[in-house]
């Protein structure tokens, strides 16, 4: 075999590692991205809690209560 050859079947080889580390970066940073954004929905929910359980009450009850015809 040449030289050429086995160089470059190495570096064939080594390509899916770099690419997975790559990867699983990039995959651990949307983890991180929607953790934080999940943590900010519930605190936006628990700070909000009695004006949020008072607009679906009124929205349900304007529902229910109106006659579609």
């Amino acid at each position: 075999m040449s030289k050429f050859y086995t160089i470059a079947t190495s570096r064939l080889f080594c390509l899916p590692q770099k690419i997975g580390k790559k990867a699983q970066s990039k995959k651990g940073m949307e983890l991180v991205q929607v953790g934080i954004l999940i943590a900010i929905a519930v605190g936006i929910g628990i700070i909000f809690k009695d004006k949020i359980g008072t607009f679906v009450n009124e929205t349900f009850s304007a529902l229910l209560g109106a006659k579609f015809s």
